[in-house]
């Protein structure tokens, strides 16, 4: 493990990285910061991504023999941060409240344990700090899309999250499809606008909209598959009228999600049908648009059993901990479409505190920190002794 006095370097790193959060595809502060920290332990890196993205490699004996990217991802969210700590965010409106500061600090930990003992391991590490996670169409498609698996052949990927409902100090993985798919549903019910005591002078969207809302679910949930869970949520609802003013247009967003590609599709048809159907019946009109977002995540078997393994010794088997399907997403997922690959969730969890990603509140228990960086380095370690390439 890390010394104790490097575990509290790392809390800095990870802490000033909080405390200077950007927005995904402005990270270029973020991205000078992660550049100058590798130089300082001797790893030289390249700026992609129009400045947002950083790649370096770490190479030890016989580098030729395989090759095994890490990956974090560096962007921040558009949420002001409420708190007290010393390290609270000074850009207003943008908090990291995913933990995408963690994944960053702990890479670069990971990257300096890596760099101190390439003597004592074969192939090579493609450290790649990614941008642009929490914004489609993501940092991850486009790096592939800029050439990334063409210059690098890559064996094997690794990505880590933090998870607030696992307890400190232990992990959690699960082997095959792991993360769901996610699209973004856009819908304009269009009706006629009028007085709303003039009942027959106009066609209410509030309404249809509704009713919409109503059998969507019901069409929805009667031909979802019984073999892994979807969801299709709707968070926003606009429609300007008045107590007395019915709107002409009413708008719903909201968000799909499952773990078969076919149903997803078929899901795209349901949504389009029901929504078409609905509004003509009731003299309206609709506009559906479906934004494609992240596939869905695969861990890779094979990845998966050694990390697993490794973790165990490196942890304690009741370190590590099986883990079921999660509905929120992750553009990793475009990378592990590509190659073999696997995302574990990392315990952040602090005792009698409630924690939610995505709120102002966020913060972890950094006692994570002890052992996250040096896991990850062993995980890399293992996996270039045993991949097959």
């Amino acid at each position: 493990m890390l010394s104790y006095d490097y575990f509290l370097e790392t809390i800095q790193l990870r802490r000033h990285i909080h405390q200077y959060p950007e927005l995904s595809e402005q990270e270029f502060v973020t991205a000078r910061f992660i550049c100058n920290t590798l130089k300082s332990y001797g790893i030289s890196s390249k700026l992609l991504l129009n400045d947002t993205a950083v790649i370096a490699m770490i190479e030890g004996q016989n580098p030729k023999r395989s090759m095994i990217a890490l990956r974090a991802d560096t962007d921040a969210l558009p949420i002001e941060e409420e708190g007290n700590s010393t390290y609270i965010s000074v850009n207003k409106g943008i908090m990291h409240a995913c933990g995408h500061d963690v994944h960053t600090a702990s890479l670069l930990a990971s990257a300096y344990i890596l760099q101190k003992l390439k003597d004592l391991w074969e192939g090579s590490i493609l450290l790649i700090f990614q941008p642009s996670e929490e914004k489609f169409p993501g940092g991850a498609i486009r790096l592939i899309k800029a050439g990334l698996q063409e210059k690098y052949t890559i064996d094997a990927m690794l990505a880590m999250h933090v998870s607030p409902e696992i307890e400190c100090g232990k992990i959690g993985m699960k082997s095959g499809k792991f993360m769901a798919s996610t699209d973004e549903v856009y819908i304009n019910i269009k009706g006629k606008g009028g007085h709303a005591a003039l009942t027959h002078s106009f066609v209410n969207p509030v309404f249809i909209a509704s009713k919409t809302l109503i059998e969507l679910d019901k069409a929805f949930h009667a031909a979802m598959p019984d073999e892994f869970p979807s969801i299709l949520t709707f968070g926003r609802i606009i429609g300007e009228g008045k107590t007395n003013i019915v709107p002409n247009d009413v708008f719903l967003e909201g968000t799909l999600r499952t773990f078969d590609e076919e149903w997803r599709k078929e899901a795209h048809k349901i949504i389009k049908r029901t929504v078409t159907k609905i509004a003509k019946e009731h003299n309206g009109n609709a506009i559906i648009k479906i934004a494609n977002g992240y596939p869905v995540l695969i861990n890779d078997e094979n990845v998966t059993n050694i990390c697993m393994q490794a973790a165990s010794s490196y942890l304690g088997e009741d370190k590590v901990e099986k883990l079921s399907y999660r509905m929120t997403s992750d553009d990793f997922a475009s990378f592990s479409q590509e190659v073999p690959s696997l995302l574990y969730r990392l315990g952040v969890q602090i005792e009698g505190k409630e924690l939610n990603l995505h709120s102002p509140t966020f913060d972890i228990n950094e006692k994570a920190l002890e052992h996250s960086p040096g896991l990850m380095a062993y995980l890399a370690i293992n996996l270039l002794t045993n991949i097959n390439r």
